[in-house]
């Protein structure tokens, strides 16, 4: 690691070590774009809010409020596969909050032909990057077409579908029965949904649980895609995955797998991702699409916590010390690897280990 950057820096460069080792080549967007883009795929964001200004020609341009449109809009649909890694600033409302912020993320894109290995391989670099920043993480995994099946095998009302996700999605079972029961849905329907709601764990006991229930022919094929990239996933390694239902996502965008990640020690999710060929398909581009986000500003406090101190050694001196040995005491302490704060005797606004003086001995 190198000292001389922040816990977010070392975070981002471990990450994208990470990426590019698996071949994802780093992709740098524009810091704006123009405001059509994001308002005409508003409920893909996150908030709805986009900060706006005119141009010096009166174009409307917008601080990007999220990346994977602007790599969708500024990448050639020319059927070729592209693997993409970017950090890069975002601007938005964020959850729970009453005013834009600057906010840091690093994430990837696969865009072109997306077969069973390339969204194992994501998973993989999701979850690994999961363990990067901290050993006790999950990564909740789950399949959008598990519930679209059945909603087009019972022949549910898109008015109702959006709810019952809503439902799902907060796990909340009262409410998804209240909702089978306003909708007319047969008990079959509604004990499916129920018991899909229910459903969670290891993704290697919860997976077999899923295709033992009566799922429809589309829902069976998505739990199996499932399975076999599950299958495949543990060819790279052991890694802590769940599935969980009630992980959705806005099926105007959103099609197959989708998946949240957690770290000990942050509540909210710090990592989502998912297939979005609907997406790319409504931009006017062929092909598919799967990538996840990394939100580095959600572990700002994380990282701080995790680092006792800010400096390995606090190096002080008087106005009678000599400059030369101030310089060859620190040099030294350097060129040992530690990090050093050099400066007068007096109150210091960080945290060490230990305080020495230019003579290296142990200061008082």
């Amino acid at each position: 690691m190198i000292p001389s950057l922040n816990h977010s820096e070392r975070l981002s460069m471990a990450l994208r070590g990470l990426y590019q080792t698996y071949g994802y080549r780093q992709y740098k967007v524009s810091q704006f774009e123009e405001y059509d883009l994001y308002a005409q795929n508003r409920s893909f964001l996150i908030g709805e809010h986009i900060l706006s200004f005119s141009d010096i020609n009166g174009q409307l341009l917008a601080l990007k409020p999220d990346v994977t449109l602007s790599i969708i809009q500024n990448t050639r649909d020319d059927r070729r596969t592209r693997k993409l890694w970017y950090t890069e600033n975002v601007y938005r409302v964020p959850r729970n909050a009453y005013g834009f912020q600057e906010i840091l993320q690093t994430g990837l894109e696969c865009l072109g032909e997306i077969d069973l290995y390339t969204m194992a391989e994501v998973l993989m670099l999701a979850a690994q990057s999961l363990e990067t920043i901290r050993p006790e993480y999950v990564l909740d995994l789950s399949h959008i077409g598990i519930l679209t099946g059945v909603f087009s095998h019972f022949e549910v009302p898109s008015s109702l579908s959006g709810e019952i996700l809503d439902a799902i999605g907060e796990k909340n079972l009262h409410y998804l029965r209240e909702l089978c029961a306003k909708g007319g849905l047969s008990e079959e329907a509604s004990s499916l949904l129920t018991s899909l709601c229910r459903l969670g764990g290891s993704a290697d006991d919860a997976i077999p649980a899923l295709l033992a229930l009566p799922l429809p022919e589309e829902s069976r094929a998505a739990a199996q895609e499932l399975q076999a990239v599950c299958s495949l996933l543990s060819v790279f390694g052991a890694y802590r995955v769940n599935l969980d239902l009630s992980v959705t996502n806005d099926t105007d965008y959103y099609n197959g797998l989708i998946f949240r990640g957690f770290v000990d020690g942050v509540a909210s999710p710090v990592l989502s991702g998912g297939r979005y060929d609907h997406l790319l398909h409504r931009m006017g581009k062929t092909g598919g699409a799967i990538g996840f986000a990394v939100y580095l500003s959600e572990l700002e406090r994380l990282l701080a916590e995790s680092r006792e101190y800010d400096v390995d050694t606090l190096l002080i001196y008087d106005a009678d010390s000599d400059p030369l040995q101030v310089a060859e005491t620190a040099k030294a302490l350097t060129d040992a690897g530690q990090t050093v704060r050099v400066q007068p005797r007096g109150e210091a606004a960080i945290r060490f280990r230990r305080i020495i003086e230019p003579d290296g001995k142990e200061a008082d």
